[in-house]
């Protein structure tokens, strides 16, 4: 089956059996590794991805369910490492063996994407099934905080520069 869909903002076009996962088009067929394989059932979120900006996970979604749509990865959520999260993840250094992270960033940036003063509450609600086997989750969890005053502080700043009012 051909499909054509939007990856990381570029139009792409496979020709894969219609039930491939989307998780193995994203590695195999278009050489995008930092999507990672988890445990193949969209249990351990280690494959999130967004799909028209909803965390979603890829090991379980039929490549036939994407045609036309829009699909960003952990390369496409910012080409430098700039992005909030991942500057967060870096500050605070979540990491042990990081093989979750790609999937626990995605899940976090589509958190702030829609609630950008998540209580902690509300970060244990939207990371719930990202796992770790590190247990790293109290650093996951103070890292959100972070980017979320990262993304308040880059709204600030971009007001700022719209109104005129940052001394050069």
């Amino acid at each position: 089956m051909t499909v054509t869909f939007k990856v990381n903002g570029r139009s792409r076009t496979v020709d894969v059996p219609a039930d491939m996962p989307l998780l193995w088009v994203l590695r195999d067929e278009l050489d995008l590794k930092g999507t990672k394989f988890g445990c193949g059932a969209a249990q351990c979120g280690a494959c999130t991805v967004h799909l028209s900006g909803a965390p979603t996970r890829s090991c379980v979604l039929p490549v036939s369910a994407v045609q036309g749509a829009e699909i960003t990865t952990i390369e496409g959520l910012s080409s430098d490492g700039s992005h909030p999260v991942q500057r967060a993840w870096e500050e605070v250094d979540v990491p042990q063996c990081g093989y979750c992270q790609a999937g626990q960033i995605m899940s976090a940036a589509a958190l702030l994407a829609k609630n950008p003063k998540p209580s902690d509450a509300d970060i244990d609600a939207a990371m719930n099934g990202n796992l770790c086997r590190c247990a790293t989750y109290l650093r996951i969890r103070q890292a959100i905080h972070r980017a979320a005053a990262l993304g308040a502080e880059a709204t600030q700043a971009g007001r700022a520069r719209r109104s005129g009012t940052l001394e050069r």
